[in-house]
């Protein structure tokens, strides 16, 4: 197989795996909704077969997340090899933060049904244990998808941006996203204003962007293949590609 086939093979694949996040991220935050805003919850009826939707959903999302990771070293390290192998790192990290938000919701399951065979059980501490569940989720939540996923943005960014293996205007709308995210989780961290608001969700918008626009480029046109290791460009249709 040429190096150009597995390139453009290796941009489809990150392609798919970047959409397969933002789908899953955006159908587990969906799924967990009656678990992550009923305080009652391990008192109530329940929708457990929704929250497990919700966690396969954040699953597949941290396979996704891994798999972006492990996808694009081949690439990127020619580019940068510290920075390739921190990415990778740093979406490991992002997948494992994720799984614990995972264990946290589905403990909050185990507590409610296990409730409902012990009717003598203290509702009150019943409530707190599974409100301390959904609290470990909603940490999880923020610093997995927002300071880790910031962090990684600004990594893959700035290496697109220096090699010009994406258009540098679409790279700098993932160092954009990945400064807002991190900014934006850091103002949730000191009580600034709620995770899931208004705000919030302003500034998750250009990383969004971002993800969503980088799988459309590499799905469509893959990596600019005259961006040689250093960044510079080689050959004149090489040039020519760069400068799109």
């Amino acid at each position: 197989m040429s190096s150009t086939s597995s390139t453009r093979r290796t941009a489809i694949v990150a392609g798919v795996l970047f959409l397969v996040t933002e789908v899953a991220a955006i159908g587990g935050l969906a799924l967990y909704r009656p678990l992550l805003h009923d305080a009652g919850y391990v008192l109530g009826p329940g929708a457990d077969t929704q929250v497990f939707l919700g966690a396969l959903c954040e699953f597949v999302l941290a396979l996704a997340v891994t798999g972006t990771g492990a996808v694009l070293y081949p690439v990127l390290r020619g580019r940068g090899e510290g920075a390739a192998v921190g990415y990778v790192c740093g979406r490991l990290l992002e997948a494992a933060v994720i799984l614990v938000g995972i264990v946290g919701v589905l403990s909050v399951v185990t507590l409610r049904v296990r409730a409902q065979g012990a009717p003598d059980a203290d509702g009150a501490s019943l409530v707190t244990a599974g409100q301390a569940l959904v609290a470990l989720h909603d940490w999880t939540f923020l610093f997995g998808p927002n300071f880790v996923l910031g962090a990684n943005t600004l990594v893959l960014a700035g290496l697109m941006y220096t090699s010009r293996l994406v258009p540098r205007p679409l790279a700098v709308l993932g160092l954009v996203g990945g400064t807002l995210i991190c900014a934006s989780a850091t103002a949730v961290l000191f009580g600034i204003y709620e995770q899931v608001s208004l705000p919030g969700s302003l500034a998750a918008l250009p990383v969004f962007a971002w993800e969503v626009t980088l799988a459309v480029r590499l799905l469509a046109k893959g990596f600019d293949e005259g961006a040689g290791p250093d960044g510079r460009t080689v050959g004149t249709g090489a040039a020519a590609v760069a400068a799109v």
